[in-house]
């Protein structure tokens, strides 16, 4: 069979790419499944942010799918560039500027592999443009949903009696807390703590 494009199958393996890899995990998460969890805490929060235009707290709206779709496509890039820890990327401006122009040149390879009239529109959810208020808004969204991802799975960790967790609960927790997004701060206080309920107390 002929390799027309790869896109669509070279996303597929992102199953394969285990985050966390340097830790023991009572159970692995891999990119996939991390890419579904970053989509929808980042549309529950642009349509919290919403909520608060609504109340007159803030004036730009949001396209909840928008901000969805760039938290699906927030980590395509590893397919190719591999998942490097966080503590590595944001090392210093030098590491951060070089991994950010690797991960430019990720995207660029990755959507190489679509048809020329779709590479343009997929090319901005791989690197979507935050140079507006809007744009860096939506950004700050994606990142604080990443966190609060990153968040769930420490708490999920230290849940199974996994101490090896428990130091990155702790800085991602402050990470989190210090964040200036109202939203962020709802969605921590509102949603966060059913996270540590058995299912028999989530169905009551």
């Amino acid at each position: 069979m002929e390799n027309k494009y790869g896109f669509y199958a070279l996303l597929d393996r992102m199953q394969y790419i285990n985050r966390w890899a340097l830790m023991r995990n009572s159970r692995y998460e891999n990119l996939k499944e991390h890419s579904f969890d970053v989509a929808v805490i980042s549309q529950a929060l642009a349509v919290i942010h919403n909520k608060l235009v609504d109340e007159g707290k803030t004036s730009i709206t949001l396209n909840p799918l928008e901000v969805e779709a760039y938290g699906l496509y927030h980590d395509c890039t590893e397919i190719i560039t591999g998942d490097m820890p966080t503590p590595i990327k944001y090392r210093n401006e030098t590491l951060k500027k070089a991994y950010k122009e690797v991960e430019k040149e990720a995207a660029e390879s990755l959507v190489s592999q679509l048809p020329d009239d779709m590479k343009e529109y997929y090319l901005s959810m791989l690197m979507p443009d935050d140079s507006d208020e809007k744009g860096l808004l939506m950004h700050k969204l994606v990142k604080a949903a990443d966190r609060i991802s990153a968040y769930i799975k420490c708490s999920r960790e230290k849940l199974a009696g996994n101490n090896e967790f428990d130091s990155a609960i702790t800085t991602i927790k402050d990470s989190i807390d210090i964040i200036d997004l109202p939203e962020v701060k709802v969605f921590m206080n509102d949603f966060i703590p059913s996270f540590g309920l058995t299912l028999d107390q989530l169905n009551k």
